[in-house]
């Protein structure tokens, strides 16, 4: 499919003018994201605008600097990927060829943990990648970041969210403890500030360190926050295994209770023991939108997934970070005992390792 800039496409527009085209395309199947079936047409584009969406034909005589013909192809305003992490890759690489390839010309990022806010303890816990790459972050705020984003000039648009799992390891840090009154306090501020300086909402990320250490009521807090905003609250919820349960009712009670609209990521029932299990977590998310919740969901579309190697251990040998995860695989008790985790039946974490066979 051919990507036409993220505009609107309705069917038919007039010109506003009969400028040369710098792209015309003919022939195409327009769709204009609209739900409205596809029609046929041809579409103009001048100066990084639409110009003219007319029947086949109608725009032949324009001059056009470039003609594409679509004939088996289809004309759509560019895809918006809800789930992306390029945030730091199209510093790195700003011509995002996997986004525009795929006809992708918006990402919205941060799911649990964001770009900023950041401090110097967590860009220093990333000094290896960023050698790596050869971008050192030089912002420590949403306002900073974006500043850096203008100046790599990247091929696609950006928005993210505030991910509550940065803030919480910002303020509390990786220890499996509840916030205290003064941190919880800062954590409403540090989406706050984010909140105002363009983020779309808040993300939680629950079954991942240091995410999964927060509480409902946590959450609940730092979502009233972006909701004072009109921001949103998308989740990798807590449990998409043997607690999807428990899982779907807490996003039913931070949506209810903060009062905000709330999106569930790649809804699924992961693990084969909970294959067939999607029409009941439907019907809850029915349930919920008819109680008067603004409560949806979103999937991908493919039935393979990926994770860091990290993601398999028992979240107890996550705590703390890195240097002490790693102090308690050197120490060969300790690492008997999270093989031992792994190969369990404990359904307070999620096993991924398990689930894979």
């Amino acid at each position: 499919a051919l990507a036409a800039p993220a505009v609107a496409l309705a069917a038919p527009i007039a010109p506003t003018a009969d400028p040369a085209c710098d792209l015309l395309i003919t022939n195409g199947r327009v769709v204009d994201g609209t739900g409205a079936p596809w029609f046929r047409a041809d579409v103009c584009v001048a100066d990084g605008r639409i110009n003219a969406i007319q029947s086949p034909g109608k725009l032949a005589q324009r001059e056009a600097k470039r003609r594409i013909d679509a004939t088996n192809l289809v004309v759509a305003p560019g895809f918006i990927d809800l789930l992306g992490q390029s945030e730091y890759a199209v510093l790195v690489d700003p011509r995002a060829a996997s986004k525009l390839t795929q006809g992708i010309t918006t990402e919205i990022t941060g799911e649990g943990s964001s770009i900023a806010p950041t401090d110097a303890r967590q860009i220093a816990e990333g000094e290896d990648y960023w050698k790596h790459y050869g971008v050192r972050p030089d912002w420590t705020d949403l306002e900073g970041y974006f500043r850096a984003f203008e100046k790599a000039r990247p091929a696609i648009n950006l928005g993210t969210f505030v991910g509550a799992g940065g803030v919480r390891d910002l303020v509390v840090g990786k220890e499996n403890r509840p916030a205290t009154a003064d941190e919880l306090a800062k954590m409403e501020s540090l989406v706050d500030t984010a909140m105002r300086q363009g983020a779309f909402g808040l993300s939680t990320s629950l079954q991942y360190v240091p995410g999964r250490y927060a509480s409902t009521a946590e959450i609940v807090s730092l979502a009233k926050v972006a909701a004072k905003y009109g921001g949103v609250y998308f989740t990798h919820q807590r449990s998409e295994q043997r607690e999807i349960d428990a899982s779907m009712d807490e996003v039913m009670t931070i949506a209810r209770e903060a009062a905000i609209p709330t999106n569930i990521w790649h809804f699924k029932t992961a693990c084969r023991e909970n294959w067939g299990r999607m029409p009941e977590m439907l019907a809850k998310v029915a349930a919920a939108r008819s109680a008067g919740l603004d409560v949806a969901a979103n999937q991908y579309p493919w039935t393979a997934g990926m994770n860091s190697l990290v993601a398999n251990l028992p979240p107890w040998a996550q705590e703390g970070g890195a240097e002490a995860t790693l102090a308690r695989l050197k120490d060969p008790a300790t690492r008997a005992k999270i093989k031992e985790a792994m190969r369990g039946q404990d359904p307070s974490w999620e096993n991924q390792f398990r689930c894979a066979g």
